[in-house]
């Protein structure tokens, strides 16, 4: 049994066929997904899903760094009023990216620390994303983790990094990219195994080796855990059991 810890797959990439894609998750043995948040504009697709499958579906609620523009106060309301149905079993994904543009680099950190209290005052763990501010992002949750645990999605550091990480409390979210050629994944799993590490995908983006290119979906979770269990020259069955434990820990435990 599998757990697929971040896929989108209520966003319109799936429109064409999203019930297949969810019957070759479970054949694959995916029986949980978790869906991130993107924003205001694409909530109501993915509590949908999560509606539709209610013992599959694990509904976040946040908004993704890249979605913070001049009307993120706007978005930060409708969030608070979407919470408050209590429907988000998580806070994400939330977090600071600076991969292509700095323009709105206070806002996004407004908004992360914003939702990092949410995550601490209603005991839900956190899914962050962190693309070329990894320190900036580490600092702020040295500063808030009391009573916050969570996942770092999309791990994009190297083993010391990883370290920091887990020290903090969080999982480190692995994904396609583990697949790639001269990953620093490869790296981060010989050198702490994967005690701490949980499966995703981030579907539709980043499918793994042999899918690179094209669209991904949770069925190809098991080619993930295939090249970890290579990478820390453990049974697949081991990598199974460890992060499904690691990830339904995290989503039916509230934090202390």
């Amino acid at each position: 049994m599998y757990v697929d810890t971040h896929a989108h797959l209520y966003t319109t990439d799936f429109d064409a066929d999203r019930e297949q894609t969810v019957a070759r998750a479970l054949d694959a043995g995916v029986t949980r997904v978790v869906l991130p948040d993107i924003d205001a504009s694409t909530r109501q697709a993915e509590l949908d899903l999560a509606d539709r499958y209610p013992d599959m579906m694990i509904p976040l609620l946040g908004i993704h760094p890249t979605s913070i523009r001049e009307t993120y106060r706007q978005e930060l309301a409708a969030l608070e009023k979407s919470l408050a149905t209590g429907r988000a079993r998580g806070i994400g994904e939330c977090g600071i990216d600076l991969y292509r543009d700095t323009t709105y680099h206070r806002q996004q950190r407004l908004a992360f620390e914003w939702q990092l209290r949410l995550a601490r005052e209603a005991r839900l763990p956190v899914i962050i994303h962190s693309r070329e501010a990894l320190r900036e992002v580490c600092a702020i949750l040295a500063r808030q983790h009391d009573n916050l645990a969570g996942i770092f999605h999309c791990f994009p550091g190297d083993a010391d990094d990883a370290r920091r990480v887990i020290d903090l409390g969080f999982l480190l979210g692995i994904g396609g990219v583990v697949t790639f050629k001269k990953s620093a994944m490869s790296d981060v799993i010989r050198a702490l195994g994967i005690h701490r590490v949980v499966l995703e995908t981030d579907a539709p983006y980043l499918a793994p080796a042999p899918h690179r290119g094209r669209r991904n979906e949770s069925a190809y979770i098991p080619l993930i855990a295939a090249k970890i269990a290579e990478l820390a020259a453990i049974p697949v069955d081991d990598v199974a059991r460890v992060t499904t434990a690691n990830a339904l820990q995290l989503f039916t435990t509230s934090t202390t």
